[in-house]
C-alpha cells in the first residue's frame, strides 16, 4: 500500500465522510511544500552505529551581548563537533509555563534565546531535533484567545465538555483538574486540560485541526528539523468512556504524519514522546509496510521510527551500579 492511501484511510477512519475533503486539502499542503522545497525530497531518514544526539534547551549557557543559541552553537562546535551529528533543542518557542511546553507562538523563536536565523546556522554544523508541543497549547496564544472570542476557525479548535460528564475513565498524568473553566463571548465553558490550567488540549476531530499541524511541522521542516518529536502524541485523541491514552485514533494521527513526511520530507524522521508501558509504547513503530522483498532493509514501521524508553538509561546506569543485568534483561 502506497503512503498516499494509508494517508486516505486512516483519514477516513478519523473523520467519515469529511476523510476525502481532509485529504483533498492534505494534498495542497503537501504539494505547496514540494514547491517551495524541491530539494528537501531526498533519502529516508536513517540512524547508524555513528549517530549521536544532544539534548539541551536553547538557553544552556548565556553569555553578555550573544543571543543564548549564538552561545550554544560555539560551544558544540568547539568542544562537542567530533562527537556529535545530531542535537535535540528542547522547545525554543515563546512559552508560558512547564519549562517551554506550553507554547504561545509555535511558529516564533522565543527572542529572549534567539531567532530562526540562528536555528539556521545550527542546522549548518548539525543535524536538528525540534519539539512538536501539538496536544496543546498555551492558554495565552492567538489561537485561544481567539476561541474565546468566537472567532473562525479557532472556535472549534479546543474541546468543550459539560462538566456533569462522567470523566472517571480518562487516564490522569498529573494530579490537576482535567477541566478548567474559562470565559468566552458564548458564556463561560469549560476545557479539556490534560496536563494544567495553562496548557488548552487541542481538537483534533476537527480535521482542520490536523490540517493546521501537519502545516506546522512541514514548516518545522523547512525551518531545519530533521527528526521532530511528538510530544505527548498517545494524548491527541479523546473518547469520552474510554481511557483517551494510547487509542487507535492516536496511532491513525502518528500513521498520517508519518505519510506525510515519506512524500514530502523522507530524510526527517519522527520519535514518539509517550511515557507508558514498554508494550504499549513500541506500539508507536507501528505495522511492518515492507513484505518479503526486503533485501536486506530493515523492517520499517508506517508509525515512528524512534520511541523514548523513559526506562532504558536508568536500567542502563542501574546494571552498572549493580554489576549485574538480570533486571534490564527482564525489562
Amino acid at each position: 500500500m502506497s503512503d498516499e492511501s494509508r494517508i486516505r484511510q486512516q483519514l477516513n477512519f478519523l473523520y467519515g465522510t469529511e476523510g476525502d475533503r481532509t485529504w483533498v486539502e492534505l494534498q495542497k499542503l503537501v504539494k505547496e511544500f514540494q514547491s517551495r522545497n524541491p530539494n528537501l525530497v531526498g533519502d529516508e531518514f536513517r540512524l547508524d552505529e555513528n549517530d549521536a544526539i544532544l539534548i539541551t534547551y536553547g538557553d544552556q549557557f548565556q553569555e553578555k551581548n550573544r543571543r543564548n543559541l549564538q552561545s550554544l552553537s560555539d560551544f558544540l562546535n568547539n568542544y562537542l563537533g567530533d562527537s556529535i551529528n545530531r542535537v535535540h533543542i528542547l522547545p525554543f518557542y515563546p512559552y508560558s509555563s512547564d519549562y517551554g511546553f506550553s507554547v504561545i507562538d509555535y511558529r516564533q523563536v522565543d527572542p529572549d534565546i534567539g531567532t530562526w536565523e540562528d536555528i539556521s546556522l545550527l542546522a549548518n554544523d548539525f543535524l536538528l531535533m525540534f519539539d512538536a508541543v501539538i496536544n496543546h497549547i498555551s492558554r495565552e496564544s492567538t489561537w485561544f484567545q481567539a476561541f474565546q472570542r468566537g472567532e473562525e476557525p479557532y472556535k472549534d479548535y479546543f474541546i468543550t465538555i459539560d462538566p456533569a460528564t462522567d470523566l472517571s475513565s480518562i487516564f490522569r498524568p498529573r494530579a490537576l483538574p482535567l477541566l478548567t473553566p474559562v470565559e468566552t463571548n458564548r458564556g463561560g465553558v469549560y476545557v479539556w486540560t490534560t496536563f494544567s490550567e495553562d496548557q488548552i488540549d487541542l481538537n483534533y476531530a476537527n480535521p482542520q485541526v490536523l490540517l493546521e499541524i501537519v502545516d506546522l511541522l512541514l514548516f518545522y521542516v523547512e525551518r531545519g528539523a530533521r527528526l521532530i518529536r511528538l510530544d505527548a502524541v498517545g494524548y491527541v485523541w479523546k473518547l469520552i468512556g474510554t481511557s483517551s491514552l494510547n487509542l487507535p485514533q492516536a496511532h491513525s494521527f502518528v500513521k498520517i504524519i508519518r505519510g506525510v513526511l515519506n512524500i514530502a520530507a523522507p530524510q526527517t524522521g519522527i520519535i514518539t514522546e509517550t511515557n507508558v508501558p514498554h508494550e504499549e509504547n513500541f506500539k508507536y513503530f507501528g505495522e511492518p509496510v515492507n513484505d518479503k522483498n526486503l533485501k536486506g532493509k530493515p523492517l520499517n514501521g508506517d508509525e515512528a521510527q524512534m520511541v523514548y524508553q523513559f526506562s532504558l538509561a536508568p536500567l542502563i546506569l542501574h546494571s552498572f551500579i549493580c554489576g549485574d543485568i538480570t533486571v534490564f534483561i527482564e525489562w
